[in-house]
């Protein structure tokens, strides 16, 4: 695909992921995310052809004027989007799939010295809540979503959502709704694992204390039954996400109260 292909693709996203966006001239000439991605992209065909330095030079004056530091030798796909454009870092070994949008703040880390691959791969259609760090050579499956403010630092399978520090999979009550471009840009419809799990503990913490006020002895039959009946509002992934397996292993109580982590 030629550079003026690749740049058309870039600014028409724009209208199909921002409704603030009117007209083309006003992404062209407004929108700090799109200059970003449109100097990487001549960046990189530098970078591609063995000219270094001129194509770090040019990313250094793109983050200048976008206030986005991608280095030149990432791997982007088409219909690349960075929402409001400010503080995202890309890093050398990143790789990012087609459809993928980024917010303000977003992070493609490395974790390591060593040379090779030590940035994120994100899959098609990803999606990352602002501020989200994403750091190491791990892999973001196709149509993930980050939660604003995660760190994420192990793989993500295909279509689940991660948040939290560190980043946990959990599975959405409600999907988000898809935009006339079929495009979910829900990012606020994030559930809280550990907010519903401190909530059930301290619904049991309160039933217990009554009980002994009450001067009866509690049975374990009877701690459990009331315990089942405390169920997450958004509930981890059993099934269908990583830690699928070992969450269903473990006692019913303990599987409502610990959110299972990703590395599971």
């Amino acid at each position: 695909m030629s550079l003026f292909a690749q740049w058309r693709e870039d600014i028409r996203c724009v209208f199909e992921r921002d409704p603030a966006a009117r007209t083309t001239f006003e992404v062209l000439t407004t929108y700090p995310g799109v200059h970003a991605i449109m100097l990487y992209r001549l960046a990189h065909r530098l970078w591609r052809a063995e000219w270094r330095y001129p194509a770090r030079l040019l990313s250094f004056v793109a983050r200048l004027l976008s206030n986005v530091d991608i280095h030149p030798g990432a791997v982007i796909g088409p219909r690349f989007f960075i929402d409001h454009g400010a503080c995202v870092v890309i890093g050398e070994t990143a790789e990012i799939g087609k459809d993928v949008t980024l917010y303000h703040g977003v992070t493609l880390g490395g974790t390591s010295w060593r040379k090779g691959k030590r940035h994120p791969t994100l899959g098609d259609g990803v999606l990352v809540g602002a501020g989200a760090k994403i750091l190491g050579p791990i892999t973001i499956g196709a149509n993930a979503r980050v939660g604003a403010n995660s760190v994420v630092v192990q793989d993500v399978p295909d279509g689940c959502t991660v948040v939290g520090i560190p980043g946990k999979v959990v599975k959405l009550r409600e999907a988000g709704q898809l935009n006339p471009y079929g495009i979910d840009l829900d990012h606020h419809l994030i559930p809280d694992p550990v907010g519903k799990a401190i909530a059930c503990l301290l619904e049991r913490i309160d039933s217990l204390e009554k009980k002994v006020e009450g001067g009866g002895l509690v049975a374990v039959g009877s701690q459990q039954q009331f315990y089942q009946g405390c169920n997450p509002d958004n509930s981890i992934c059993e099934s269908d996400c990583a830690g699928g397996a070992t969450a269903l292993a473990q006692p019913a109580s303990r599987r409502r109260a610990a959110p299972a982590s990703v590395s599971e």
